[in-house]
């Protein structure tokens, strides 16, 4: 399963901070950015995703984050 964010990470840092952050809770997630696109997209791909945790988990570490349907 894939669910995209859209996210106000603006730079390789940064996004390399969120993802090392993300994998440390899970481990078994496939993650990348897109900082070229418009909207900052985060894919994660997993077996079982739930978009309200992975917002919840970049929040805290004081970026914003949204689901995108």
């Amino acid at each position: 399963m894939i669910e995209v964010f859209k996210t106000n990470i603006q730079n390789i840092k940064e996004a390399y901070f969120v993802m090392s952050q993300l994998l440390k809770r899970f481990p078994d997630y496939k993650i990348n950015f897109d900082l070229e696109d418009c909207d900052n997209i985060l894919r994660i791909d997993g077996t079982v995703v739930h978009p309200q945790i992975i917002v919840e988990c970049i929040t805290a570490l004081g970026y914003e984050c949204a689901e995108l349907t």
